[in-house]
């Protein structure tokens, strides 16, 4: 059986990780294994952090939506529900996009939700 040198696939591999571990400190940029840990440990963050961001924008819409709806003399729950009953299918983002950007339009909004709970009710 030949023999094999791993010379080129070897060092492409360590150059890669080295690579994604610049700018880390001391021997976690500088040497293999500690470089392969610190990348990894890197990504397994990064991947918890994308979950972690879509979970933060949520509850920041719901926030400034409750805040609108204060201003307006309802509460969160009670407007989304209203929204739910009159067949509004806005989601939370854009619902929120309103509430910062045009408060005409989310006082309507508001109303057709109070109008459709009161039809229900």
């Amino acid at each position: 059986m030949p023999r094999v040198k791993r010379g080129t696939k070897r060092i492409a591999r360590r150059k890669k990780i080295l690579k994604r571990a610049s700018g880390y400190f001391l021997t976690k940029s500088k040497l293999h294994q500690a470089a392969k840990e610190a990348v990894e440990r890197g990504l397994k963050f990064a991947y918890a952090g994308r979950r972690m961001k879509k979970r933060q924008y949520r509850s920041l819409w719901i926030v400034r939506i409750a805040a609108a709806c204060k201003l307006n003399g309802t509460s969160y729950s009670q407007f989304i529900n209203g929204l739910k009953k009159a067949g509004v299918e806005l989601d939370r983002k854009v619902l929120a996009e309103i509430a910062v950007k045009d408060a005409a339009g989310f006082t309507k909004l508001v109303d057709q939700a109070k109008t459709a709970k009161a039809k229900a009710a």
